[in-house]
């Protein structure tokens, strides 16, 4: 059976803080009636100082979810290293990882925006070593042993739940990313279908000696809407997903290497471009993809219309895949 995810980013532009937390209220609802249908996963991700309200906070959001469901995994993806001190995250996530009893995924990247390390005060410069001492910190404080954190002696507790300890995979679309994956033995996601970054990755584990896995995107990794009628879902609601799409190019660079770039200026370039779909519940099913993501509240889609698109998914495609 294919992966279901639903997608969490809780973008929207100009909303008042009354009108944001009824959109948070009805995003955690929906995680418990995508938990209810056999959602697999809720995935979620960060980024900070946005004017449309991106979520900046996603292991926050990650416990609500886990308080308000009893199966469905959440996917942080991506967590910004550098931006969190690591002794910190290293204890958010245990804690996560024991209320949830192990259902939570955290993908550590290094993020592309400059902009939201200057609002921590952080050196974009050394972002990549930075990223090294937080991985190798958090891999040392969740085994409850005694170890040395920039000159001082620390131990932290609670051990989380899961054994060795939570799943961290690495993410990234560069080789450096591939090659601290392979070093620290953890698994590689990267940021899109990449498979000549899978090989490399490959190679650097033979030459570390250590093991590890890839979780990548398939060649195609549409967003998904689902609607009885597509050409109305596009005529009133294209404008929202059109938003996420132009936020996330405004962001990224040549060198960034992303499942879900889209290069669409207009509702109709992007409805022909294919990275975002709207779907009937059959033509969703009929794609055959191996991973189905949902993305019910994109650029701030209204409630109302998210609901009924998460309903189609959960009530008319997931039992069609089996579940």
């Amino acid at each position: 059976m294919p992966v279901t995810v639903v997608r969490f980013n809780l973008v929207a532009p100009g909303a008042s803080p009354a009108a944001l937390s009824a959109r948070y209220r009805a995003a955690l609802e929906m995680a418990a009636y995508a938990d209810g249908h056999g959602i697999t996963t809720v995935q979620t991700e960060e980024h900070h100082g946005a004017e449309n309200n991106w979520l900046p906070s996603p292991f926050a959001f990650a416990g609500a979810v886990f308080g308000a469901t009893r199966r469905i995994a959440v996917t942080v993806s991506a967590v910004i290293g550098p931006l969190h001190d690591p002794l910190r995250l290293a204890e958010d996530i245990a804690v996560l990882d024991l209320l949830s009893g192990g259902r939570l995924v955290t993908v550590a990247g290094i993020g592309y925006r400059p902009e939201e390390y200057d609002l921590f005060g952080v050196d974009w410069r050394r972002r990549g070593r930075i990223q090294d001492e937080l991985l190798e910190t958090l891999l040392k404080a969740w085994s409850g042993e005694e170890f040395v954190h920039r000159g001082r002696r620390v131990r932290l507790t609670p051990r989380p739940y899961t054994d060795p300890h939570p799943l961290l995979l690495v993410g990234g679309s560069s080789r450096a990313a591939a090659r601290r994956a392979a070093r620290l033995g953890l698994p590689f996601f990267p940021s899109a279908h990449l498979p000549e970054l899978e090989a490399y990755y490959k190679e650097k584990l033979t030459e570390y000696g250590t093991e590890g896995w890839t979780m990548m995107p398939a060649a195609e990794t549409p967003l998904l809407h689902l609607a009885e009628d597509p050409d109305r879902a596009w005529a009133e609601y294209g404008g929202h997903f059109l938003h996420e799409a132009r936020t996330y190019a405004s962001w990224q660079s040549d060198g960034i290497r992303s499942a879900v770039r889209s290069a669409a200026t207009s509702v109709a370039e992007l409805r022909a471009e294919g990275v975002y779909r709207v779907l009937t519940p059959e033509q969703c099913v009929a794609q055959g993809l191996d991973s189905l993501v949902l993305h019910p509240l994109v650029g701030g889609m209204p409630v109302e219309e998210g609901w009924r698109s998460l309903r189609l998914f959960a009530e008319r495609v997931v039992p069609a895949l089996g579940g």
